[in-house]
């Protein structure tokens, strides 16, 4: 009888230990989750700061033509040509480039279009968003940014490469669709791209997640060398 007795008490211990680990896991899951959409949250506000700093800089434009036309009066050629270059790239800087009519799109499109061209990557884009969709900003800026972000880290293993990226409402459908080529093996595990490094693969699973949570869905796919990442969303 005692025998039997420890054999029913390891056995708890054991189902105990592993349904602890189980509830662990979950929740370090949903920390990440959180996570992710905290960071896209922090991101969305950082560009929404710079689309700021553009109206300011629009408007402290009577500042710039005083000081180049007191450089004029001055017969300083080469300091006009210096201050308008700077001015310039400031601008250049600080100011989204218009894909569609959807400002929130524009917003992270043109800061991963200037991030790829510094990872020599081109990112080509066809938007065809209307001004507003019926989902927040920051889970629309979780999908596209987890989904620009993987495709042009890919991408930048690979010379003179480019990612294309689709974003559109169809038949009341949000649809983001990219694709981008890459080196070596990608290992799938339940429709999900494996990564090889710890700590990473929490923008695929929030992608999912979010997608999960409309009633849509994400696809993910690797043939031939390039990736396909496939989102839709009702809306």
């Amino acid at each position: 009888m005692p025998s039997t007795i420890s054999v029913f008490y390891f056995v708890f211990i054991i189902l105990y230990y592993a349904e602890t680990q189980k509830q662990a896991n979950a929740q370090r899951e949903r920390d990440m989750l959180a996570a992710q959409l905290q960071h896209a949250r922090t991101e969305f506000t950082t560009l929404r700061q710079l689309q700021e700093y553009t109206a300011v800089y629009r408007h402290d434009m009577r500042h710039h033509f005083t000081f180049l036309q007191g450089l004029a009066l001055a017969g300083s050629i080469e300091g006009i040509k210096e201050y308008l270059k700077t001015a310039q790239s400031d601008i250049d800087a600080i100011t989204p480039v218009r894909f569609c009519e959807n400002e929130t799109a524009n917003l992270i499109l043109s800061a991963f279009s200037a991030r790829a061209a510094q990872e020599g990557v081109l990112l080509s884009v066809d938007a065809k968003l209307p001004t507003t969709i019926p989902l927040s900003d920051t889970e629309f800026c979780s999908l596209l940014s987890n989904s620009l972000e993987n495709a042009i880290a890919a991408a930048a293993a690979c010379p003179d490469s480019c990612v294309n990226v689709k974003v559109q409402v169809h038949k009341n459908k949000l649809l983001i669709l990219t694709d981008n080529p890459y080196s070596g093996k990608i290992k799938m595990k339940d429709g999900l791209p494996l990564s090889a490094l710890e700590g990473h693969g929490y923008g695929t699973r929030s992608i999912v997640s979010i997608a999960d949570a409309h009633g849509g869905q994400a696809i993910f796919s690797a043939d031939g060398g390039v990736f396909n990442l496939k989102i839709m969303l009702p809306l």
